[in-house]
């Protein structure tokens, strides 16, 4: 398909610096099928599930990926994306042209890695020297890894350090937060609970990837970046019994869906899963594992705009996004939520 009918007109206010607080304040733009919009917010989600649904969460944790450094005198970037061993991160890099195969890169503190492998997309291969483990590197030398359209317009700060890790934030390894469960409260949890409302959770390490433009004109075109995750046996069996007995698998977050979608089967039973997965999502998908999506609202022309418009068809999402921005609703990792049931 041609790349630029996922495009739309943003404006630039609509466009979330900080998040909701309290967090579950958040509004939430209902979809169900061909029915108009309903606004509502987070806090009402248990009024709109019904007992025995099950939401599906991701508890990677996000960790300081940025670091800053020098190759020589040249000041370079790196933004860590996909782990590949306990030593070696692959990172793409700012200011790349001055860095060769086998260079130094000297960040800060103490912290040194050395460039091996360039790869196709311009990204390297860092190897960190030294014994302690990479994460307590970065905890020493880098920051968290703010997506580029709030960077932009702001410096990451200390309270992002709490902002930009959910609830479920457990295990060391994304660069980019699971930003659909950024909304999500004790309270709320409890509120579910009570409803009746089961919770599962699965992993998959967000990488910087999910940021990348489609720069390509059709999306055939277009290769996606892969991101490691795991759903157990016992996650598996539970998801498939639920369906089974009749009840909506909810995926919280474009992450979870991508990660359920790849272990599911053509007959929609879902496997245990380990490993990578780029899976990439656009009209014509036919989805196999979930039953409707609550995720935040998304950039123009990328992926997860083309993914959501595969759930719920590219006019609806338009008119649907449309009607976001006219609502004045926030877009992008720190802003408003979408419930979307097809």
């Amino acid at each position: 398909m041609r790349v630029d009918l996922f495009d739309f007109d943003l404006p630039s206010e609509r466009i979330a610096l900080r998040p909701a607080s309290p967090r579950d304040s958040a509004k939430m733009l209902v979809a169900r099928g061909k029915q108009e919009f309903a606004d509502l917010s987070v806090n009402n989600l248990p009024d709109v599930l019904q007992p025995g649904d099950v939401l599906v969460f991701n508890d990677t944790k996000v960790i300081p990926a940025q670091l800053e450094g020098k190759r020589g005198e040249a000041k370079v970037g790196a933004t860590l994306h996909k782990r590949i061993d306990l030593r070696r991160w692959q990172a793409f890099i700012r200011n790349a042209k001055r860095v060769k195969e086998g260079d130094r890169i000297d960040f800060a503190n103490d912290v040194t890695a050395t460039a091996e492998t360039k790869h196709h997309d311009g990204s390297f291969t860092l190897n960190f020297a030294g014994d302690e483990p990479v994460e307590i590197l970065l905890e020493r030398a880098g920051r968290m890894p703010l997506p580029p359209y709030i960077a932009s317009k702001r410096p990451t700060d200390e309270r992002d350090k709490s902002d930009y890790q959910t609830i479920f934030a457990e295990k060391d390894g994304a660069v980019a937060a699971p930003t659909a469960a950024l909304h999500f409260t004790p309270e709320l949890l409890g509120a579910l609970e009570k409803r009746g409302i089961v919770r599962e959770i699965l992993t998959l390490h967000v990488g910087a990837g999910t940021f990348l433009p489609v720069k390509a004109d059709n999306t055939d075109d277009h290769q996606m970046h892969a991101e490691w995750g795991v759903i157990d046996a016992a996650l598996a069996d539970r998801l498939n019994a639920a369906r089974k007995a009749g009840n909506r698998v909810i995926a919280v977050g474009t992450t979870s869906l991508r990660l359920l979608e790849s272990a599911a089967d053509d007959d929609g039973a879902i496997h245990p899963f380990e490993g990578d997965t780029a899976i990439f999502i656009t009209p014509g998908y036919r989805f196999k594992a979930i039953d409707g999506l609550m995720t935040n609202f998304h950039l123009p022309k990328s992926t997860l705009f083309m993914l959501v418009s595969a759930l719920m068809g590219l006019d609806k999402m338009q008119a649907l996004y449309a009607y976001a921005i006219g609502n004045e609703y926030r877009f992008y990792s720190y802003g408003d939520s979408s419930l979307l049931l097809p």
